[in-house]
Formats: C-alpha cells, structure tokens, sequence
C-alpha cells in the first residue's frame, strides 16, 4: 500500500515554542475548523503552538504534545484552545484542536 504524503504547496509550516517546525497539511484544518466552534479560529491554532501557556506530554501517548492557551472571546466562551502535536524524531504534526 502506497502512503500519501501531501505535498508542501498545501502545507503550512509552523515554529512552535521550542523553535521545532510543525505540519499543518491542508487535510486537518478543513477537519478542525468543521465543528461550529472552531470556524475562522484557525489563526489561533498557530498561535496556541508559538506561544502556548503551557505545554503536557499526553500520558497515554509521550509523543503527543498538548499545546494550551487561554482565549477570553471564542465562539462559546471564555476556554482554552487545545492544538495536539505529534512529534517524532524527524517530523512534527498537528493531529487536532478544540476549545476545552
């Protein structure tokens, strides 16, 4: 089975807090900002990773980074916006984000 790999023309890449390029293809914020609360929040999804309040390994999963940063104005009130990184050794990408 052949793996498809998007190209870079429809990939966004952005520096996280640590200086580490992340992937945002252009798969995951049609998916993201698909639920209701997160239209037009996708700026915000890049800011979250730049500069986060803080940063949590997942538990479950150590490759995992949950990125969180507080918003007092978003469409269903005053949350923080979580953005899931993936990291591996050579490549880090964005699995999802929500407002919790």
């Amino acid at each position: 089975m052949t793996q498809h790999t998007p190209s870079a023309e429809h990939t966004r890449f952005l520096a996280d807090s640590t200086g580490r390029i992340v992937r945002l293809t252009a798969e995951r914020p049609r998916r993201i900002m698909g639920h209701p609360e997160m239209a037009g929040q996708e700026p915000r999804v890049g800011e979250t990773i730049l500069g986060p309040d803080v940063v949590v390994a997942s538990a479950r999963q150590p490759t995992i980074h949950l990125f969180h940063k507080f918003y007092e104005h978003t469409p269903v009130s005053p949350k923080y916006l979580l953005v899931a990184v993936k990291s591996l050794d050579d490549d880090s990408f964005v699995i999802t984000a929500f407002f919790h």
